[in-house]
């Protein structure tokens, strides 16, 4: 990789963010950008950067693929609009599942995601709105796991070639690509955003694509989304780096009411991590696991049984997709 890391230790906050600040504006000139927030930790400090940098001529977007956690697309909006920062809901759920329509490979969904956010999203609103630029929020994690092909990250480009300007019509600006999360989160805080939004544990770019396994669709992603509420409401309180279920592709046999039922498995992951380059699954206490299969079964149509993953990464990963 060419791109320098700054590493926790070497970070000047306040100079970075002059620096960030100096260069959007410097590649924007005096036209419009666009902004991708998908409302994590990265996207939200880019917006911060980016509405520094360029005010009004900043149009930042919420794209609702349909992926993502209950109520957050809302949920987003309204935190932005509190910390002056108008962002535009754009509803892109038949987008997204259609190009997700039968396709089962991660490596196939992570690229049909990135065609239907770059090209047929991104595009249109470029096209429209006549921005040259898109900020975005990739960090060098992002980058480093997508060159050593541990997984492709759908906002990474032009370390595999691409060409944003050609392919799609605009560049792609990224500030944080130097800094790996923990660096991130202080930028963050220095640039004004509030502990519950720069604090968030990480969640993925393709969103809860990332945790169905086999084929995405809007029933399937539904089932991980009750599961995903009640995982995130159990070990808030953990201090744990990341907490997440997936659904698995294979149904099992359970039993409810004495008869036999044929269902979906739920596995949780929570992991212990600085930066997501290596982490270790949490030692969460018994009664936490009793809990949260009791949930899940209970409040989560046709789940019949809940593991909890116990793989350090590697060789395991944070995400199962």
């Amino acid at each position: 990789m060419k791109i320098q890391e700054i590493a926790m230790r070497d970070l000047d906050v306040g100079k970075f963010i002059e620096q960030k600040v100096d260069e959007i504006s410097s590649i924007a000139e005096d036209g419009i950008a666009v902004n991708a927030l998908s409302g994590g930790v990265d996207s939200s400090v880019v917006t911060m950067l980016a509405h520094k940098a360029l005010g009004n001529r900043l149009k930042s977007y919420f794209i609702d693929t349909g992926l993502m956690r209950q109520d957050e697309p809302r949920q987003i909006v309204s935190w932005f609009k509190e910390l002056g920062v108008p962002v535009e809901l754009i509803d892109a759920q038949n987008q997204f599942f259609g190009a997700l329509k039968g396709l089962t490979d991660p490596e196939e969904k992570r690229e049909a995601i990135t065609q239907a956010f770059y090209k047929d999203v991104f595009g249109r609103l470029a096209r429209e709105s006549g921005a040259k630029c898109l900020l975005q929020g990739t960090n060098y994690t992002d980058v480093e796991e997508t060159v050593a092909g541990v997984k492709r990250q759908h906002n990474v480009l032009e370390q595999l070639g691409i060409n944003p300007e050609e392919v799609y019509g605009y560049k792609v600006i990224e500030p944080l690509i130097q800094l790996r999360k923990p660096a991130i989160r202080e930028i963050g805080k220095a640039a004004g955003l509030p502990e519950e939004i720069y604090e968030r544990p990480p969640f993925p770019g393709p969103a809860l694509a990332a945790r169905v396994i086999g084929e995405v669709t809007p029933e399937r992603v539904e089932t991980v989304r009750k599961a995903t509420t009640i995982v995130e409401e159990e070990l808030s309180g953990t201090g744990a780096f990341q907490y997440l279920a997936i659904l698995h592709e294979d149904k099992v046999t359970g039993l409810r009411e004495g008869k036999r039922d044929f269902g979906f498995q739920i596995e949780v992951r929570c992991w212990d991590s600085e930066d997501a380059v290596t982490g270790s699954p949490t030692r969460l206490p018994y009664e936490t696991l009793e809990k949260l299969a009791e949930r899940i079964t209970t409040e989560v149509e046709r789940v019949v049984s809940v593991t909890y993953n116990i793989t350090k990464k590697p060789p395991s990963t944070i995400e199962a997709i």
